[in-house]
């Protein structure tokens, strides 16, 4: 079993992350330039900061920013290098300053350029490849969220599917809007809702437009509780071809869901 660690809220809970981790405090007591790879959310800039605490953290991006920053350091971490809108200046004046790089980018990022920058390459998995991770970091946003909003850490998880699409920030942002919703009242959803319409109105058509934010919801959590459309059908008190056009009009957001 792989020892739980939280390091600058990079977990190492999986055999993935813990080798992830160990490579990263390696890094640390040498003087190299590495690229940390992977999607986003899975933990890149969170190693970089571990490997290089006190190096200023610049999105490639901002190209200007950066070309100064590297002029006045020994140090830096730079996120996101294969957004940089000039990769060639970049390295060269990266390399004319003598100075260290953390650097992050997409996974398995190849260039011609930062190939002969970067002594040391490693691949952050996916968290849907590291599930001992992810009970971890439910737990830790949990207690998050609690810290953040107050009161008990009820988030029921019976039910709950985690949000991986965009690895622990998708989860967190999961896991923050489960908490709040708990306890949510009739009057609270409403306003929720009432303020996402609020600019997004205008049209001619805009009660047809916005039913799905109704339908869709309905649907979904009747197919998980009741299992059959037949079942939902009898308990929303519509009839199954009825019921049957509304999940048809409604497919792009039903996908995977339950059609018998």
């Amino acid at each position: 079993m792989v020892q739980v660690v939280d390091v600058t809220n990079f977990v190492t809970a999986s055999e993935a992350s813990y080798q992830a981790f160990k490579t990263a405090t390696l890094l640390k007591t040498l003087s190299v330039n590495a690229l940390i790879m992977g999607e986003i959310g899975v933990g890149k800039k969170s190693l970089a900061s571990f490997i290089l605490p006190d190096a200023s953290v610049i999105d490639a991006s901002n190209f200007d920013e950066l070309l100064v920053a590297i002029e006045s350091s020994s140090e830096i971490i730079i996120t996101n290098i294969d957004s940089s809108p000039n990769i060639k200046r970049l390295i060269q004046t990266i390399k004319s300053n003598n100075i260290r790089v953390i650097a992050t980018s997409k996974q398995s990022f190849n260039n011609e350029f930062t190939n002969d920058l970067f002594s040391v390459k490693f691949d952050i998995p996916s968290l849907s490849h590291r599930v001992e991770d992810v009970e971890v970091l439910v737990n830790l946003f949990k207690e998050e969220a609690t810290l953040l909003f107050g009161g008990e850490k009820n988030l029921d998880l019976k039910n709950f599917k985690a949000d991986l699409s965009q690895n622990a920030k998708s989860l967190k942002r999961q896991v923050m809007v489960n908490y709040l919703l708990e306890d949510i009242q009739d009057s609270e959803l409403m306003g929720i809702i009432k303020n996402y319409l609020y600019d997004k109105m205008g049209s001619n058509s805009d009660y047809r437009n916005f039913l799905y934010l109704y339908e869709v919801p309905l649907i979904q959590a009747g197919l998980e509780r009741f299992k059959s459309q037949l079942q939902l059908s009898d308990k929303l008190g519509l009839n199954r071809n009825t019921l049957r056009k509304k999940i048809a009009e409604n497919k792009k957001y039903l996908t995977g869901e339950s059609n018998e």
